[in-house]
């Protein structure tokens, strides 16, 4: 069956994941996702990702999880833009996430990128998500 949001179902599994306390999680593997995992390693929020092959056309990334102190990293991690209703934004109205100790994920035409190097890059896009 086909998922109709899977950026959406990969946040979930790292918000499940922390609940569980868990050190490794597995996830389909895309592009998207792969992109999104290189924000959150650059940022802090996880302690890498590994990509794997299960056969042709079918990869796996394993991501591993960071806590500190034994609470999770991420405190809160949400989707903005969702296939229902897509949330785009300029650089200038992109608004700092918990006074700017969280980020927002945007997917710009340079690539996907945290808000603080949209900033630099000035460029807006969509808003892909928001992590705390």
């Amino acid at each position: 069956m086909a998922m109709s949001d899977p950026l959406g179902d990969m946040l979930a599994r790292i918000r499940n994941g922390q609940m569980a306390r868990k050190d490794t999680i597995p996830v389909p593997a895309s592009k998207l996702r792969t992109n999104v995992l290189d924000v959150l390693q650059r940022e802090g929020f996880i302690r890498g990702y590994s990509q794997a092959e299960l056969r042709p056309g079918v990869g796996e990334i394993t991501i591993e999880l960071k806590y500190q102190d034994g609470e999770p990293a991420i405190h809160e991690i949400s989707r903005i833009s969702k296939p229902g209703r897509r949330v785009y934004s300029k650089i200038k109205d992109l608004s700092l996430h918990y006074n700017g100790l969280g980020i927002s994920i945007l997917s710009t035409p340079r690539g996907v990128m945290s808000d603080q190097e949209a900033r630099e890059a000035n460029v807006g896009g969509e808003i892909l998500c928001r992590v705390f």
